[in-house]
């Protein structure tokens, strides 16, 4: 192979490499701020039986919410696994109909409930709807759709 030719492979498997190593870096950052966030990509309405529906929000998307917060973030995994940084509320999935009286008297009030995987707060999400809250949402994925975006989960044991 005639020596200018064997110095453009070396640039091209070179290039690729940069170009492989670019892409894998940008999945473990966290996605982009809220201004470059169009949440309305970033969510889906899920339907609950007998009326109502709730939101199912993306990591990013819950990202963006946060850096202007305004609802209530609720933790609803047992056992602990860790948590969302600015989560209010630990109410376990299963024990939503109990605690009434720690969530907001306003049913409009916007209520985001996530756990490990999304399992459980897609539980709590329709708990929440067929007891009349109208704005919940729920993190679609759980912490491992959170962590596997990028963002950090903080670990405070009670």
């Amino acid at each position: 192979m005639p020596k200018s030719r064997s110095s453009l492979v070396v640039l091209l498997i070179l290039a690729v490499g940069a170009l492989t190593l670019a892409a894998c870096g940008a999945q473990s950052t966290p996605a982009t701020s809220a201004p470059d966030v169009d949440l309305a990509q970033q969510t889906q309405q899920v339907p609950v039986e007998g009326g109502g529906s709730y939101t199912d929000v993306s990591a990013v998307g819950l990202a963006a919410m946060l850096e202007n917060k305004d609802f209530s973030l609720i933790n609803v995994h047992i056992p602990y696994a860790g948590e969302i940084e600015g989560t209010d509320l630990f109410i376990p999935y299963n024990e939503i109909e109990g605690n009434l009286d720690q969530l907001p008297a306003d049913k409009d009030a916007r209520l985001v409930v996530y756990c490990r995987s999304g399992g459980m707060s897609a539980i709590a999400a329709r708990t929440l709807v067929e007891l009349g809250y109208t704005n919940v949402w729920n993190l679609d994925g759980g912490m491992i759709a959170w962590k596997q975006a990028g963002y950090p989960l903080v670990d405070k044991e009670r």
